[in-house]
């Protein structure tokens, strides 16, 4: 079973930034999952949330902020004083850290209230294109299935993953038509016989966020593909 860094390793570093991808990178990892939306200016930008509140020193909507506003704000500093300054990437810019570090990236196109699928999607694509990484080194993922069917529609092939919180009835027929080769699911709903109906469809299986280490090894039990982590340290330690 692959061990993913959350948003980086969340834990140990300020959520998608640089800091982070370094920090899993130090721990071994090879691989992160980001998140991704577009600032005003329709630049590719890693952040979670709606606003830059939460894990910035500013206020207001990303989408409602251009570029040179967001490359400004402190990422860092509100998770610990060592990490002030530190700053909201770019994709092309993580990607471009990623690639030299030798790491492969779940990038998790985020869609907020109001947000345009199909702009996110056309745009992260060209981001992608730019950078010409191998295809097996990325992975892209939504829980807005308008995403996963655009970006099915466009270079570069890149595998997708279809997010839900729970497993639909019509799982299979969704992952089928999005041509999606894995589902990520919430581990907290995910049961051994759910896992067993997924896998011997065909399909590769990942779970968020899994931070118990006796969860990890049952779901390592099940087969499970990969999953997402702020802090895998216990897991690797563990014998």
């Amino acid at each position: 079973m692959k061990l993913c860094g959350h948003r980086g390793v969340a834990a140990l570093a300020p959520e998608n930034t640089h800091a982070g991808l370094r920090a899993a990178h130090a721990l071994g990892l090879t691989w992160v999952e980001i998140d991704v939306q577009l600032s005003r200016d329709d630049e590719v930008v890693v952040i979670h949330d709606a606003t830059v509140n939460r894990c910035t020193n500013g206020r207001g909507r990303v989408r409602e902020l251009e570029w040179p506003e967001l490359a400004r704000l402190d990422a860092g500093g509100w998770f610990d004083a060592a990490f002030a300054g530190e700053s909201i990437p770019r994709l092309a810019d993580y990607l471009g850290l990623a690639h030299a570090l030798s790491m492969s990236v779940n990038i998790e196109l985020k869609v907020h209230s109001g947000d345009d699928p199909t702009r996110l999607s056309r745009r992260v694509s060209e981001v992608v294109a730019q950078q010409n990484l191998p295809p097996e080194n990325l992975l892209f993922s939504s829980f807005e299935p308008a995403c996963l069917a655009h970006l099915q529609q466009l270079p570069p092939t890149i595998a997708r993953g279809l997010l839900v919180e729970r497993l639909p009835h019509d799982w299979h027929t969704r992952l089928l038509q999005l041509g999606c080769v894995a589902l990520h699911c919430n581990q907290r709903y995910l049961t051994e016989r759910q896992t067993e109906a997924v896998k011997a469809a065909g399909f590769l299986l990942h779970c968020y966020t899994v931070n118990d280490v006796a969860r990890m090894h049952t779901l390592a039990q099940w087969s499970v593909d990969m999953i997402f982590t702020d802090d895998p340290r216990g897991y690797q330690r563990r014998p």
